[in-house]
């Protein structure tokens, strides 16, 4: 358990600098997931082959995890959707709410009763939502795409754990890179028709740091997350990921001055996200009685 709490950790660590991408990517987001997904497949293809460990399984469950595949697709471009029409901040504390969504979905996906302890942690992660944001609608958009990024993130998060119980972590990853990528290819062509750009194609910088993106903070993450889920919780996982705004709204600053006014409202909300998270983990080691209402 010690050791899956530090690989968790360590995974939103990278989770963290993923905002920045957004940011620094000139691309639009429909554009800069399908060069994630293609760059991280193939990276990780050839890794498979340089090891002689390319996975092979069956046509039907290459179907099930590539479908898993579209809906982390489709959860970044609503992520890097909510950065572009607001900033980075707005984006990552959205994010937080994946644990909310995750205390109601799961219980109703996988059909067992919904814990009291876990809600009452995500409406503790939901006032320090609010308090950051002081229910401003100046970034309403930003706001709205954030959540939709939140409610595909639990989606995903919940689905991957009844897959990956039966794969490795090798198998998981490159099916559902490949499968993102064919499900974004198809709805590439109609999102760009309402979404026109310039040009298709990355810069030389653009694409230097989509390959980051997709080697360091989309391999090793993953790779990192789908472990992780084998021992832990899917709603713990998605609590312990309320940190990757503490990350990234602090690269933002360094990098892109974004929230120079922070008042006493922005750290208290930060605060309670944080001790949300901590509350969840000491009641992981150190259980407590948990009353549970139906579903």
């Amino acid at each position: 358990m010690k050791e899956a709490f530090f690989k968790l950790h360590l995974s939103v660590l990278l989770a963290g600098a993923t905002g920045i991408f957004g940011r620094l990517i000139s691309l639009n987001e429909g554009l800069l997931v399908w060069y994630r997904m293609l760059l991280a497949g193939l990276l990780f293809a050839l890794l498979s082959a340089v090891r002689r460990r390319f996975p092979r399984i069956g046509w039907k469950e290459v179907f099930k995890i590539g479908g898993i595949g579209i809906l982390l697709g489709l959860h970044w471009v609503f992520f890097y959707g909510s950065i572009k029409a607001s900033n980075i901040s707005i984006g990552v504390v959205c994010f937080s709410l994946v644990s909310f969504f995750t205390a109601f979905l799961e219980p109703w996906i996988n059909r067992h009763r919904i814990s009291v302890k876990e809600v009452l942690f995500s409406l503790l992660t939901l006032l320090g939502i609010a308090l950051i944001f002081h229910l401003d609608t100046r970034y309403r958009q930003g706001i709205l795409l954030g959540i939709t990024s939140s409610v595909l993130a639990a989606l995903f998060t919940i689905t991957n754990k009844k897959v990956a119980a039966g794969h490795d972590a090798s198998t998981m990853l490159l099916y559902e890179m490949s499968g993102g990528f064919v499900g974004l290819s198809c709805l590439l062509p109609f999102y760009l028709r309402y979404f026109p750009v310039e040009t298709i194609f990355p810069d030389v910088s653009d694409l230097i740091y989509l390959i980051l993106l997709a080697s360091v903070c989309t391999i090793g993450l993953y790779l990192l997350q789908i472990q992780v889920l084998k021992v832990v919780s899917a709603f713990t996982v998605n609590l312990t990921y309320n940190l990757e705004p503490v990350y990234s709204i602090i690269l933002a600053m360094l990098f892109f001055h974004e929230a120079r006014e922070l008042n006493g409202a922005f750290y208290i909300g930060l605060g309670l996200i944080v001790l949300s998270v901590l509350l969840q983990t000491f009641a992981v080691f150190l259980p407590w009685p948990d009353k549970a209402v139906s579903s």
